[in-house]
Order: structure tokens, then C-alpha cells, then sequence
């Protein structure tokens, strides 16, 4: 029950400062995309959370440990730094294009954009559903397992893939065509992140080189 609330307080937490990242530079409540966006991003959250809270407790707490605080590596700070900044400038960068008209982005390019952020995040959660050990930090705990089924049985990094499903959904959410050029160096980034962290796995998780023979994908199925 604690974790389940802790989950509810940080979601809320977080749709008051998508809230100020949306209709800040939008200028306007007068948004639809906007308010879309963040219904559809509370909900692809919400519910995962809630029902890892019930079903595995200490999944969820792995997951919520996110940030350069909880990273142990001068690198991995300097990332999750870099990739926070990011996803903020791509919501305030697609938030000033409604408000400016730089682009013209259909409605039902949109609609679809939101369907990527309910993809890319359900992928991020499913991870965390099929791997108790998924977290939003590098780490190998004492009794870890590889997983090699699922999603993983697909790329090794399935959460990441599931981040950069949702870096192109957002600003297309959101109505706007410039802000995907954020999507570029976010995947850079995440590469940057996976390189370092299959280091610590070949080192620190048995069975993690021989899963990286047969699974041969990092991040896109059929190219990377």
C-alpha cells in the first residue's frame, strides 16, 4: 500500500510539471493535443503502476528510482541529465510550435502520436512486468537472473526501445513537427547509456554474455 501511494503522490507530482512543460509556453489551455497528451500519459502510468503495486511491490520501487541521483556512475549522471533535458525541451519546444504555427500537424497525426506515447510507455512497463529486476537505474542485484523471453527475446533492451517509441510519439501528441529533432539526440544518448550498461552486465550478471549471442539486437529490432 505504501508503494502504491508513493506511485499515486510522484504521478501526480509529475502531471502538475507536464502541466506547467504543456500549457506554459502553449500559452493557452485552449489545447486539446495538450490535454490529450496528459491524459493519455497518466494513464499508461497509473495503471502499470498500480498493478505492479499489487502484484510485485519491489518491481515498481526499482522502477521509481529514477534519475541522475540514482545513478552510481559520473556517466550515467551525466546522461540521465542530458535525456531529462531532453524530453523537457521536446514538450516545450512542440508546445511553442501550437503556439507560434511552425508546423501544421493533422489532427489524426496526433491521435496517432498519442498512440505511440500509450505504445512506447505500455512497452516500458511490460518490461518491468517480465523482468522484476528492470529498473530505471544501472544496477545487478544479488540473486538477478537474465531474462530472455518476452520482450527480451526480441531486443536486449526493450525499455529503451519502449523510450524511443514514445520520443517520437510526443511531439507528434502534441501537434508539432519541430520537435522531433529532439529524437535524434535522444537516441544517441540512449545508446551512449546501453553501451555502458552491457559493460557492467558482462561483468556483474551471469549469463549475460551468452544471452547477448543469441539475442543480437540492443535497442531496434534489425538494426541496432
Amino acid at each position: 500500500m505504501k508503494i502504491a501511494l508513493q506511485a499515486i503522490t510522484s504521478g501526480l507530482i509529475g502531471l502538475v510539471v507536464f502541466g506547467l512543460l504543456v500549457f506554459w509556453p502553449a500559452g493557452t489551455f485552449d489545447y486539446w493535443q495538450g490535454w490529450t497528451f496528459i491524459v493519455v500519459f497518466a494513464a499508461s502510468t497509473t495503471i502499470p503502476s498500480l498493478y505492479l503495486a499489487v502484484t510485485n511491490p519491489a518491481a515498481l520501487k526499482r522502477r521509481m528510482q529514477a534519475g541522475p541521483a540514482a545513478e552510481t556512475g559520473v556517466l550515467q549522471k551525466v546522461i540521465i541529465s542530458i535525456a531529462f533535458l531532453a524530453m523537457g525541451a521536446t514538450i516545450v519546444v512542440s508546445a511553442l510550435d501550437f503556439r507560434f504555427g511552425w508546423s501544421s500537424v493533422p489532427a489524426a497525426i496526433s491521435v496517432v502520436g498519442d498512440v505511440l506515447v500509450a505504445v512506447g510507455l505500455g512497452i516500458a512497463m511490460l518490461t518491468t512486468i517480465q523482468n522484476g529486476y528492470a529498473s530505471a537505474n544501472i544496477t545487478v542485484e544479488s540473486g538477478q537472473q537474465v531474462v530472455s523471453t518476452g520482450l527480451y527475446s526480441v531486443v536486449r533492451h526493450p525499455m529503451y526501445f519502449g523510450n524511443v517509441v514514445l520520443m517520437v510519439g510526443i511531439p507528434l501528441a502534441l501537434g508539432s513537427y519541430w520537435g522531433l529533432v529532439f529524437v535524434i539526440p535522444g537516441v544517441a544518448i540512449l545508446a551512449l547509456r546501453i553501451l555502458d550498461e552491457e559493460k557492467v552486465l558482462t561483468q556483474e550478471l551471469a549469463g549475460y554474455p551468452d544471452y547477448t549471442n543469441k539475442v543480437h539486437y540492443r535497442l531496434m529490432p534489425g538494426v541496432w
